[in-house]
């Protein structure tokens, strides 16, 4: 089970007040706390009312460059508060990647609010699903992993179902299933491109905020529906279907694909996250989902 990647750089609170010193200085002397050091990036409190983003291995530094670039466009799409980043880090001597000072945005990840307890959000993520889905212009970035055809996942799904702990119980078959249905013919749409719970931010049930946008994407939007079961219940999940088909017109084969999708992150968070127990739950939960609809 691979661990998280090393860090290519060792992006700490000092180096954060550095960069600030010399690129934002009127941010400088603002209180600066690590919030969380991901696969991808390293995130920071700064003061009550920012955070800080920053790469910290080469793979993620272009993600970021999509994010300063495309979320202005997304947040005239939605009424949902997203990362907008209001200062941009530029190259510099002790630090190779760009990097962004965001908002911080109130609310607790979903990820912490038991699935049976998230029958408020349902509507509103169906919403906010709706609000962005829109066909994405032809410069729009292109994701090689997200929002691509179910069947490009093929090999790394069949891999890992064949593992001890996924071998049997049905899902090997159920992915020979979805896995075949027919591409996607509809218009590229703009994708969140990682929309689980970890990246849904509610206060009291409520949704507050959807961030860390980085796998932005046109593409399928089965992709960024499989939320469907990483996210909801049986019983909240109908409702959200039913709302998205609403909005949006979506057919049983989209419906279909966005399962084969779910299928997919949720094998790959469980077999991935052992280092990080809240995500490999996630995976446990999405599979167990996927089954109860086979």
């Amino acid at each position: 089970m691979p661990a998280m990647p090393a860090a290519e750089i060792d992006v700490d609170a000092p180096l954060v007040r550095s960069l600030l010193l010399s690129q934002h200085p009127d941010l400088s002397t603002l209180a600066i706390r690590t919030l969380s050091n991901g696969w991808d990036n390293a995130l920071f409190r700064l003061g009550r009312e920012y955070t800080v983003r920053l790469p910290r291995r080469a793979a993620a530094a272009q993600l970021v460059r999509h994010e300063q670039r495309w979320l202005p466009e997304f947040s005239r799409l939605t009424r949902v508060s997203l990362p907008l980043p209001v200062r941009v880090g530029q190259l510099s001597p002790i630090y190779p990647w760009y990097w962004s000072v965001s908002p911080w945005l109130e609310g607790t990840a979903v990820l912490g609010l038991p699935p049976g307890r998230r029958n408020s959000l349902a509507l509103a993520l169906a919403r906010f699903i709706a609000d962005i889905h829109r066909p994405a212009p032809a410069d729009a970035p292109r994701n090689p992993v997200r929002g691509t055809a179910l069947a490009l996942r093929d090999d790394a799904v069949r891999a890992r179902l064949s593992a001890p702990e996924l071998a049997g119980g049905g899902l090997i078959d159920l992915w020979q299933e979805l896995v075949a249905a027919p591409l996607w013919r509809g218009p590229q749409v703009w994708l969140h491109g990682d929309l689980h719970p970890g990246n849904i931010l509610h206060r009291r049930g409520t949704l507050t905020a959807v961030i860390d946008f980085g796998d932005l994407t046109s593409g399928d939007p089965a992709t960024d529906l499989a939320t469907a079961w990483m996210t909801f219940d049986a019983r909240d999940r109908s409702v959200f279907r039913r709302e998205v088909t609403r909005l949006c017109g979506t057919d049983g084969h989209t419906w279909r694909w966005a399962q084969g999708w779910a299928l997919n992150i949720g094998s790959a968070l469980l077999t991935h996250s052992d280092d990080n127990p809240p995500l490999r739950r996630l995976g446990e939960h999405t599979l167990a989902q996927v089954l109860s609809e086979a």
